[in-house]
């Protein structure tokens, strides 16, 4: 890439702030002032990559690594625990109070299980707020980033109505509202200085690898097939992360790759363009129905 070219480089989409809710004005700008597309099924690709965002910060990377709550593991129940976090999403969005109550309930009661022991290399406790805090953060910066890439820029309505749905993200659980920060700017200044906090040494990072390519406990393919889904959950695992995330996780990126994963979003988003409502908005459409089956039947819900 020449000098000129990297000036004039457009900022990816994953590295921009939450608080910019528009791109200059042209042919192709597309801005949306739709909500009902919060959830989004192909959101589910930038999964992966917010999992390693969240984890990057050794408190939750060590409390999921050495977490005692067997079926929530991600690393030996990726399935189960996808289903967990997605209904977390959509209960916190789009619940209703009594959905959210059976839900904090049922993970508060795993979360009481997760703490640091003497032999950890770090402290934590799953009810840290400044952790949960965190999180929250991360799964609204995966919603916003999904949101613009598969159906446009926000205007700003959109973008602050957004950014209240975001905000349960996080108090849905221990973190109190005055925590989140008040606007979408001091979201930003949240976010910055948060990255100081980000670290994922060797432990951390082998736990980790195999959720970036997608590698599923107990699924084997063919050699040559398995090698070229794995690079694919790479290319787009890796689109999604911001470069400093990157970084930590060693995961190399360049130009070329950058407009491999452009490509492929762009087809992506030209057929959900044209997909009905339930098929966009599948799996969080059909969640809260199953928790509601799950609370009926005395089912786990996490």
């Amino acid at each position: 890439m020449t000098l000129d070219e990297s000036v004039s480089a457009p900022v990816p989409l994953v590295e921009r702030p939450v608080s910019e809710s528009s791109v200059p004005a042209g042919p192709r700008a597309r801005v949306s002032t739709r909500s009902d597309d919060g959830m989004l099924g192909l959101g589910l690709l930038a999964g992966p990559a917010n999992v390693i965002m969240q984890l990057a910060r050794p408190g939750v990377g060590y409390g999921v690594l050495e977490s005692r709550v067997e079926s929530g593991r991600i690393d030996r129940h990726p399935v189960k625990r996808a289903r967990t976090t997605f209904t977390y999403l959509a209960v916190s969005t789009n619940g209703t109070p009594e959905q959210q109550a059976a839900f904090r309930r049922a993970v508060n009661r795993a979360h009481a299980q997760v703490f640091s022991t003497d032999e950890s290399p770090v402290k934590y406790h799953a009810f840290d707020k400044d952790l949960q805090l965190w999180v929250g953060a991360c799964l609204y910066k995966g919603v916003v980033d999904v949101h613009r890439l598969f159906v446009g820029e926000m205007d700003e309505e959109t973008a602050d109505r957004l950014y209240l749905q975001g905000r349960a993200l996080a108090t849905m659980l221990q973190v109190p509202e005055d925590m989140w920060p008040a606007d979408r700017a001091a979201f930003d200044r949240y976010w910055q200085e948060s990255l100081d906090d980000v670290h994922i040494d060797d432990t951390v990072r082998e736990f980790l690898y195999p959720i970036a390519a997608t590698r599923l406990r107990g699924l084997a393919l063919p050699g040559p097939l398995q090698r070229q889904t794995e690079k694919l959950a790479l290319l787009i695992t890796t689109g999604f992360l911001p470069q400093r995330f990157r970084e930590e996780m060693q995961l190399p990126w360049d130009a070329g790759q950058q407009r491999r994963f452009d490509r492929l979003m762009a087809a992506l988003r030209a057929v959900n363009s044209v997909s009905p409502k339930f098929v966009r908005q599948f799996p969080f459409n059909v969640l809260l129905k199953d928790l509601d089956w799950r609370v009926r039947t005395g089912r786990p819900l996490v």
